[in-house]
């Protein structure tokens, strides 16, 4: 642990305190106070590290939050490895963090028990769930699949293969989203790929890492690893941009290994699609935070709306949409403001969609975007190229 914290110490020390990093900042932007920007967060985890500041309430919501977005270190001239950092503190705070000592038993309780979440899920489905819908929580009551998808390996074939490829699901498309789930296989069979969804999976282990419980990340990691790496296909596909970036990116860092060839849908997808017929319609896109900064992964999206035939009205200024995946629900006033202003961001363009490749975006933009669909970009794929070209087909 020592050597770990002078490591750490070093790397928060590089900072010249340039304040580059404060712009593009989504919580120093929204508070405007210095301790809520990534400067003035190193400048804090420094003390920690140095012994000169001790755990304390007020510290580590200074550190916790942080939506780890990613922004900082896109934008850093020196290339202080800022959000590396802020995991390392919040591993070092979390004990002394009682604020969100029920998120974490929430969440280690559901990483651990997948199966007996889901059924306390499904039988909650018409009480509580409804009640948080109505209270502005959650946007509304989620498909709860009826039984655990990661039982057995699931292997869609197709007549004349092209490629073989896997998904990895993870909890969001697993238990809350499943027809995202369905719409990336059916785009994946259409252009003649076989398909694996392997059994075991387990969650990315993200919120726990996000939560300071890096241990229990890690064995997560290792398990994915262990059942993702054996398999023989040409990609790894994920509909959650967070995912991507755990398994590609942070599994590395904290397990020594990662899977090279994990990929957003719209790298996978953007030159194996042709152009489709256009439709009088136009769309708005919402860039994640982890795709735009993390994986930087931005062309790819628009160009794949462009082929699909909408017209993309695209902003000046990208914003975030304050989900940051359990940000939004220990972080609530920060997230509410990010939230409402890029909600008028997005309303501002009159598109008649809004489009976003995170299964997480895409929850938190419906909550107060309700009068224009907002999806995810598969389902505008499979919308453009199973079901309208399924159609000229027949007509044909």
């Amino acid at each position: 642990m020592k050597v770990e914290q002078s490591k750490y110490l070093a790397e928060v020390s590089r900072c010249v305190r340039c304040g580059s990093c404060k712009a593009f900042c989504p919580t120093y932007n929204s508070s405007e106070l210095e301790a809520f920007g990534a400067r003035g967060r190193l400048r804090l985890l420094k003390g920690l590290l140095a012994g000169q500041l001790q755990p304390s309430p007020l510290l580590n919501d200074r550190i916790f939050s942080c939506l780890l977005c990613g922004a900082c270190d896109a934008t850093c001239p020196l290339g202080v490895d800022i959000t590396g950092a802020i995991y390392y503190g919040r591993r070092l705070l979390h004990k002394t963090d009682k604020r969100r000592r029920y998120l974490r038993s929430l969440v280690k309780f559901s990483a651990k028990h997948p199966e007996l979440s889901l059924g306390i899920l499904r039988m909650s489905q018409n009480i509580l769930l409804p009640a948080l819908v109505r209270r502005g929580i959650i946007p509304f009551n989620p498909e709860v699949p009826d039984g655990f998808p990661g039982n057995k390996d699931q292997v869609y074939s197709v007549p004349k293969k092209r490629g073989r490829v896997a998904i990895f699901t993870g909890c969001s498309v697993n238990f809350l989203l499943p027809h995202l789930g369905e719409a990336l296989i059916n785009v994946l069979k259409k252009l003649g790929y076989e398909v694996i969804v392997p059994k075991g999976s387990v969650c990315c282990g993200t919120p726990l890492h996000t939560l300071g419980l890096e241990e229990e990340a890690a064995k997560l990691a290792r398990k994915n690893l262990q059942i993702f790496s054996r398999l023989k296909v040409e990609a790894i596909l994920s509909l959650c941009p967070t995912c991507t970036l755990a398994l590609k990116t942070e599994y590395p860092k904290i397990t020594g290994e990662g899977l090279e060839n994990v990929m957003d849908i719209s790298v996978f997808f953007n030159d194996r699609l042709e152009i489709s017929a256009p439709i009088n319609k136009t769309s708005v896109y919402h860039d994640p935070c982890h795709l735009y900064h993390g994986l930087n992964v931005r062309k790819e999206p628009r160009e794949i709306i462009g082929k699909a035939g909408i017209g993309l009205i695209d902003m000046e200024d990208r914003g975030c949409c304050g989900f940051g995946g359990l940000s939004c629900l220990s972080n609530k006033e920060i997230s509410g403001r990010l939230l409402n202003e890029q909600t008028r961001n997005l309303m501002n363009t009159k598109a008649d969609t809004v489009v976003t490749s995170c299964p997480g975006c895409m929850l938190q933009l419906s909550r107060t975007i309700t009068d224009r669909p907002v999806l995810h970009l598969v389902e505008l794929i499979e919308e453009a190229y199973c079901f309208r070209q399924s159609g000229k087909e027949a007509e044909g």
